[in-house]
C-alpha cells in the first residue's frame, strides 16, 4: 500500500490516505488518483510508513526522512517531512530531520520527561 499525505498552508500535513499500490504505481498517478477522487486539485506527496530519521526500518531506501503525520511540515528543499517541535530548546538534526533535545536522554534505564522551563531531564516517578 502506497501512503500519501495532503499539504495545506505552510506545507503543513493535513490529511493522510492510503492507496493500493495496483493504482499508485508511481507518486504522481498516486496524486492523479486522489485528485480525481477528490474532484480536487490538492497538493499530495507520498511518504514511506518505514522511514523514520532518514532510515528505512526493513533495510530499503529511506523516502522524505520521516513517515509523515498530520502537523508535520514537508520542507521542499530537504525533500523531508519535519514533525512538530516539541519544544522551543530543541533543535533540528538536518541529517534526520528531527527535533533533539539540548541535553542527552539518560542512558541508565530510568524514565524521563523533558523539563522546558530547566532544559533538562525530570526522573519520572513510577509509584
Amino acid at each position: 500500500m502506497a501512503h500519501f499525505v495532503k499539504l495545506g498552508i505552510g506545507n503543513k500535513v493535513i490529511q493522510g490516505v492510503v492507496v493500493h499500490n495496483d493504482v499508485a504505481t508511481t507518486e504522481q498517478a498516486g496524486i492523479d488518483f486522489l485528485n480525481n477522487l477528490y474532484k480536487t486539485n490538492d497538493v499530495w506527496k507520498q511518504t514511506s510508513y518505514n522511514t523514520y530519521g532518514g532510515e528505512h526500518k526493513l533495510g530499503g531506501t529511506p523516502f522524505r526522512k520521516n513517515f509523515a503525520g498530520l502537523g508535520f511540515k514537508y520542507d521542499q528543499t530537504k525533500d523531508a517531512f519535519i514533525p512538530p517541535r516539541p519544544f522551543t530548546s530543541w533543535t533540528l538534526n538536518e541529517e534526520t530531520c528531527l527535533w533533539e533535545a539540548p541535553v542527552a536522554y539518560p542512558d541508565d534505564g530510568q524514565r524521563y520527561s523533558w523539563n522546558e522551563t530547566t532544559t533538562s531531564w525530570d526522573v519520572v516517578d513510577n509509584s
